[in-house]
């Protein structure tokens, strides 16, 4: 394993550890609403700060971008750290237990390491670009499904935005009845990571963040699929517009969605 996904590993557990114990007692954590439906808790707090100083410890140089607390030294330094310390909040505050940590590094740019960890059921996912995605140390693959109709596919409602929604549902429309089914989890990060090992065949969503997406897109890429925009391109992370899938299913998504994109 490359030196700094071992670290991220080890953050990415540490954090866990601390989301874990605080899932016992959700009815004392502090909890914030930054927008209508955007929730943040002192456990996102904490597990970032966890994160964090995890990586600076061993690499003090490096540049962070957190969801919880921003940019600290991006455009200082080559290497810059995506973390999104509990991608799915809302489900952990109702103890739903679809939540996890997501850590990605980019260098110059490009995603390169990639992890994240399921603390409910102990799954860690792991990519090194060119080297081939895991799950707890197994190579994982892509589904091999060739049609829409057989295909589960999963995705992600508007919340916080509803500027789209009209768009999102004439899309929902369209998708739900040519396939076996649309799973709605509400963990962007997991939902990607199912795209990896074949859980589900796709996955679209729009509005989202670099720290929602940035490891899982390498962990789905590294498995033998394919991320693009809704438009087929590569502008995903810098619009939060994704499609992802094995290479069969997810030209019949992009086809299934491109009527309504703009």
């Amino acid at each position: 394993m490359h030196p700094m996904l071992t670290v991220a590993v080890k953050a990415a557990r540490r954090a866990g550890n601390q989301i874990q114990r605080a899932s016992l007692n959700l009815d004392v954590i502090r909890v914030e609403k930054k927008k209508p439906n955007d929730f943040v808790s002192e456990v996102d707090r904490q597990a970032e700060q966890t994160i964090i100083d995890t990586i600076l410890e061993a690499y003090p140089k490096h540049a962070i971008l957190a969801e919880e607390s921003g940019a600290k030294g991006v455009g200082s330094s080559d290497y810059e750290w995506i973390i999104d310390p509990l991608d799915g909040t809302t489900n952990f505050l109702h103890g739903h237990p679809q939540y996890a940590i997501s850590i990605a590094l980019a260098v110059k740019g490009q995603v390169q390491q990639a992890v994240v960890y399921d603390p409910n059921r102990n799954d860690l996912f792991t990519a090194s670009r060119g080297v081939g995605a895991f799950l707890n140390d197994r190579r994982i693959r892509v589904s091999r499904r060739v049609g829409l109709a057989d295909s589960l596919i999963a995705t992600g409602f508007p919340v916080t935005d509803m500027s789209y929604l009209d768009q999102y549902l004439a899309m929902f429309r369209d998708i739900l009845p040519k396939t076996a089914g649309v799973r709605r989890d509400g963990s962007a990060a997991l939902d990607l990571c199912n795209v990896a090992c074949g859980r589900v065949d796709g996955y679209w969503e729009m509005n989202l963040k670099p720290w929602d997406i940035a490891a899982g897109s390498l962990i789905v890429q590294e498995a033998g699929g394919i991320v693009t925009d809704l438009k087929g391109e590569d502008g995903w992370l810098e619009s939060g517009d994704i499609v992802a899938g094995n290479p069969k299913v997810l030209g019949q998504l992009l086809h299934t969605i491109a009527p309504h994109v703009a």
